[in-house]
């Protein structure tokens, strides 16, 4: 008996050959779902500074890669035994998947999900070959087992997140990466209180969503300290108390109005750090 050929799609998406070169758009053949996975015609992709170190080579993966890794869309196909959604269903897409079976997502640790161990590595998850091949017949790694910087992509139900209907699309891909990361850094992993002192520093997408976040959480003080005047008047409108234009303006002022104490939490969103 023959072995069914596996069917795929061609489509285009933004690739990087190798670090230092520039995205390009190229055809690639997608292939369908397997099982455990779905299929998701996108409406909207977020470009984070992740993907930018891609191409500097401070986030080295398998080359080449489809960038991407925060999307909103539409499934289109389901693979069998996928049991979490269906044709039809609004998702956005996680960037560390969440299978909820393993130890770590059964204590509520899903950041941990053992299926993130493969991340970076460019394989599926259901069965460790690539999902994504290039027009010359090379294995595509998925950025975060995703590539959002396609109109199509194929990829494990773990990383999907159903959402309502009504929740805009074009927006709502800012969920899968920004808001997360931002927001759980203030609150869950932060463990912000009521009447706590919260600094965060760069007010980037991440850093911004931080400050959402403290807010939210009830904190007494929320600054935010970034160079660009345009990020503080945004952080200001999006809960900051103070802001300030560096780490020595911010000092001597959240020494005076923290009573000495400083603050609770430091959560640090700049896009890269000189440690010299």
């Amino acid at each position: 008996m023959l072995k069914e050929r596996a069917r795929y799609m061609k489509t285009k998406g933004a690739i990087l050959r190798n670090p230092g070169e520039k995205w390009k758009i190229e055809e690639f053949e997608l292939g369908d779902p397997v099982a455990g996975e779905v299929q998701v015609k996108l409406v909207s992709s977020g470009l984070c500074h992740s993907d930018h170190h891609l191409r500097t080579g401070d986030s080295p993966a398998p080359m080449p890669v489809l960038g991407g890794h925060e999307g909103a869309g539409v499934v289109t196909k389901v693979g069998p035994g996928v049991t979490s959604l269906k044709e039809g269903d609004h998702v956005v897409t996680a960037f560390i998947p969440a299978c909820g079976v393993c130890e770590p997502c059964s204590r509520g640790d899903q950041n941990f999900c053992d299926e993130g161990a493969r991340l970076l590595t460019g394989l599926a998850i259901a069965d460790d070959t690539h999902r994504c091949t290039t027009s010359d017949g090379q294995g595509l790694t998925q950025m975060c087992l995703l590539g959002t910087f396609a109109p199509y992509i194929t990829v494990n139900q773990a990383s999907l997140i159903k959402i309502e209907d009504d929740i805009p699309l074009q927006t709502a891909a800012l969920l899968g990466c920004g808001v997360a990361t931002g927001w759980g850094s203030a609150v869950e992993i932060g463990g912000t209180h009521a009447g706590d002192v919260v600094v965060v520093v760069g007010i980037g997408g991440v850093g911004i969503n931080a400050v959402q976040g403290a807010a939210a959480a009830g904190a007494r003080i929320v600054a935010a300290i970034d160079p660009v005047p345009f990020k503080l008047q945004m952080a200001e409108k999006l809960g900051a108390t103070h802001t300030f234009p560096s780490m020595e303006d911010a000092l001597p002022v959240l020494g005076e109005i923290s009573w000495g104490k400083m603050a609770n939490t430091t959560i640090l969103t700049v896009g890269e750090i000189d440690g010299s």
